[in-house]
């Protein structure tokens, strides 16, 4: 689930935290610019795990602050395709079952990827397994709250870099569209479609 990743940076440390520790203050600007945030292709960053490498610092004519080049390695939520994870379900609609992990949301399970047959409930607006028995059909319902253990068969990642207009001709209802329709930088897709994954209620003694 997590991995730790290699990286170089570029870091400004401004003069007024020249007294204190180079790592330190290298440690605090790191963490004040990856921390919670999603590097395309790598993953979630956590937290700074630790700094392999400064190279020399320099300070530019008209900037009184030094850049340092840093070598160091990062904490990632990066889960490996085929990983079994638990969370919570977030939510639920015609699109699938929402998943939280807690500190990352964007995790959703397609109704293809449901144990089946299952359909979707529109009064109570959660997804239901009818379990099949020797006396028939049981609704198994997916309530929000509900733990879930499911297994990472996807990802996706989505460079939000901000980008410059298409073309000249861009009007301004394109863009509230796009803004509406603005996508996670990082998605999980899972999936429950075989024996002991789902909701951990279905599969335990009670």
């Amino acid at each position: 689930m997590f991995v730790l990743v290699e990286m170089t940076d570029t870091v400004r440390i401004p003069p007024w935290q020249f007294e204190r520790k180079l790592n330190e203050s290298i440690a605090e600007e790191l963490n004040k610019k990856l921390a919670n945030k999603v590097v395309y292709n790598v993953g979630l960053c956590i937290c700074l795990y630790d700094i392999t490498k400064l190279e020399d610092s320099y300070i530019f004519p008209g900037d009184g602050a030094s850049h340092t080049k840093v070598h160091f390695r990062y904490v990632v939520f990066h889960p490996f395709l085929d990983e079994i994870l638990i969370g919570q379900i977030k939510s639920c609609s015609q699109d699938g079952v929402h998943v939280s992990v807690g500190f990352f949301d964007d995790i959703v399970i397609p109704p293809e990827s449901l144990q089946q047959p299952a359909k979707f409930d529109e009064a109570e607006q959660v997804w239901v397994w009818e379990y099949e028995t020797e006396e028939g059909a049981h609704d198994l319902y997916m309530d929000i709250g509900e733990e879930i253990r499911f297994r990472v068969v996807d990802e996706t990642f989505v460079d939000t870099s901000p980008t410059g207009p298409s073309s000249a001709e861009a009007s301004t209802s394109n863009a509230t569209e796009e803004v509406q329709k603005k996508e996670a930088p990082y998605t999980l897709v899972g999936s429950i479609s075989e024996p002991g994954l789902g909701l951990l209620s279905w599969w335990t003694n009670s």
